[in-house]
């Protein structure tokens, strides 16, 4: 009998952000407009890198891919959490759910190792700009934007396989708007410390590897800026630098908080709006912030729009 209650969830309730009527309405609206910009500006970025000859460089190989993650970031979530505000059915398979979780882990985990690729390519070509074609060659980027695809899907692979053999007995509520691993950690009734510390080993390598990476090219960065002779010149690449560490920042503040913590102090109540912030508002904010202020860009996409 014990062991049926363990098997007998089959389907989770996901509460979403709000039980209230109206306020769901509201965030019905605000994440409808967020999802459709993220939508257009991540594929704007994609075509122009595609169809357009003189972004075919390294940079813009890594904003591509930085896209393709973040549609498939934001899709992950985004729209059933639209569905269930819109129906009223709040429901979600154990099937679902833990494919959904694969998705939203993988696009997480690359996006963190892809920030600290761009990060490492913005090092290379400011600090040793001679040498940035050796070390910077349509193999060594494929290679890293391969590497950054393939460690992310195994990262979620192997959080996926081993929440897949836990058993939950302990209600199938969620008050989150996703099936994430902290919540459905509390939900479950088997032994999760081997999980707990996967989560802490492998998804810390990732996320805190990635962090450090960015964080080290950055003070790498920010010291080449500093001996920039120009003050305008000075200015300008700290503009461009501020705006590429807040959004870093609140990407990986945010992803840290979340899973680099023990489960027991985790709140689904007061912790299920973090992941809107690195999993919605980043991936909305990176074509703005990382391209479309960029000049190259800017000239691309007028030459597409004087062609149509």
């Amino acid at each position: 009998m014990g062991r049926e209650n363990e098997t007998s969830v089959t389907e989770f309730i996901l509460l979403g952000l709000s039980s209230n009527p109206v306020e769901q309405l509201v965030l019905f609206g605000v994440f409808t407009a967020i999802y459709l910009v993220a939508l257009m500006g991540n594929l704007l970025i994609l075509l122009l890198v595609c169809l357009d000859s003189r972004l075919h460089m390294p940079m813009y190989f890594f904003l591509g891919n930085l896209s393709v993650v973040d549609i498939g970031y934001t899709s992950s979530t985004v729209p059933k959490m639209l569905a269930n505000y819109l129906s009223g059915d709040k429901s979600i398979s154990w099937a679902g759910c833990l494919s959904q979780m694969f998705l939203f882990i993988s696009f997480g985990g690359i996006e963190c190792l892809l920030l600290g690729v761009m990060a490492y390519d913005r090092y290379v070509a400011i600090c040793h700009p001679l040498h940035y074609g050796a070390f910077m060659s349509r193999q060594v980027c494929t290679l890293l934007a391969t590497a950054a695809w393939v460690m992310g899907l195994t990262n979620s692979a192997v959080h996926s396989s081993l929440m897949s053999t836990l058993s939950f007995c302990q209600g199938n509520v969620l008050r989150h708007f996703f099936c994430d691993i902290p919540p459905l950690f509390q939900l479950s009734c088997s032994d999760t410390r081997a999980n707990q510390a996967v989560t802490f080993s492998l998804g810390g390598a990732v996320i805190l590897g990635s962090f450090l990476g960015t964080l080290v090219s950055y003070v790498y960065i920010v010291m080449a800026i500093l001996r920039i002779h120009t003050k305008e010149g000075r200015l300008k690449a700290f503009s461009t630098c501020a705006s590429h560490l807040t959004v870093v920042s609140l990407y990986f503040g945010t992803i840290i908080f979340t899973y680099i913590r023990p489960n027991s102090t985790y709140s689904q109540e007061q912790d299920r709006a973090l992941p809107v912030f690195y999993g919605i508002i980043t991936p909305m904010l990176n074509p703005i912030i990382y391209s479309l202020r960029n000049k190259d860009v800017k000239g691309a996409l007028q030459n597409a729009l004087a062609r149509s």
